[in-house]
């Protein structure tokens, strides 16, 4: 899934579509039966972030939480009318690997109907909580397969205290399950040696220098010849979002450099070509549009 000789290459845009309470660093500190008390500024952000995307004529896909379709369905609806994609985050921002089989199935499946239900389109990408498809999940892409995902965006092939598969292949690749074929989409890395380092976004994107970022995306475009997949979450743009309380590591990562995100997402823009999972994916060979392209196994074994 490399890019044409000669061509441009365009990096998929992607927005994690949560509330800054939904956050896995805040689970053991805010129950999910507070959610609905809680000051949500989801739409406001994802707002200014569809004005951003406007300006700049990007086109992104949008992994919305359930749980936000579900109470704000005109939000959905506007993301979609912008002609950007919609898929899913599951619904209640549960980790993967924290679920039973049929719990992830009935997540995802909520989750499906409400956004469909709402943009008027059919779903067909699926990113976890907090990149949760790890070696104990792998059960989760079958399930997906069933539900009629085409695509998972949910591995990130690092080591990283709460996921990722480190082994695992760095750019999309199609896998061939026991039900069906799914392409799998992973979060950015550059290698280094025998480690793969981060440049995909979120966290890395906001505590690390901005020049981290735009070298390891020149680097996967000019040496590799391949497409980044980059990610962000409204709420990295809202600085005044409330605070809460939570391990040092969990408040470093969760609030550091917000008041810069917005900028540095205006110059990454600038410096890079962007649209769509789905369009990325395509244009990479990656997403077979009617009959199944030859698939490969998992690359590793567990």
């Amino acid at each position: 899934m490399t890019a044409a000789p000669g061509s441009r290459i365009v990096n998929a845009m992607t927005v994690d579509v949560e509330d800054y309470f939904h956050v896995s660093a805040f689970d053991g500190v805010l129950l999910r039966s507070q959610w609905d008390r809680m000051e949500s500024r989801v739409v406001a952000n994802t707002e200014r972030l569809l004005l951003l995307f406007a300006e700049t004529s990007v086109q992104a896909t949008f992994f919305v939480l359930g749980w936000v379709a579900e109470r704000h369905p005109d939000l959905v609806r506007r993301i979609a009318s912008n002609g950007h994609e919609i898929a899913s985050h599951g619904y209640a921002h549960r980790l993967v690997y924290d679920l039973t089989p049929a719990m992830f199935r009935e997540d995802i499946r909520r989750s499906k109907h409400l956004l469909e239900e709402a943009a008027g389109r059919q779903v067909e990408g699926y990113r976890a909580p907090s990149y949760s498809l790890t070696p104990r999940s792998l059960w989760a892409l079958d399930i997906l397969i069933d539900e009629g995902f085409r695509y998972d965006a949910s591995i990130f092939p690092i080591h990283h205290d709460r996921y990722g598969i480190p082994v695992s292949a760095r750019h999309a690749y199609s896998l061939q399950r026991a039900g069906g074929e799914i392409v799998e989409a992973p979060a950015s890395t550059v290698q280094w040696g025998p480690f793969n380092f981060p440049v995909a976004g979120g966290g890395y994107f906001r505590i690390l220098p901005y020049a981290w970022t735009r070298w390891g995306i020149e680097r996967i475009n000019r040496l590799e010849q391949r497409a980044a997949i980059f990610y962000i979450h409204p709420w990295e743009i809202d600085p005044a979002q409330p605070r809460l309380s939570g391990s040092l590591l969990s408040r470093f990562r969760h609030y550091r450099n917000l008041d810069q995100t917005e900028g540095r997402l205006r110059r990454l823009m600038s410096d890079f070509s962007f649209a769509t999972m789905k369009s990325v994916l395509r244009r990479m060979g990656g997403l077979p549009r009617g009959a199944a392209a030859q698939a490969e196994p998992l690359p590793y074994l567990w």
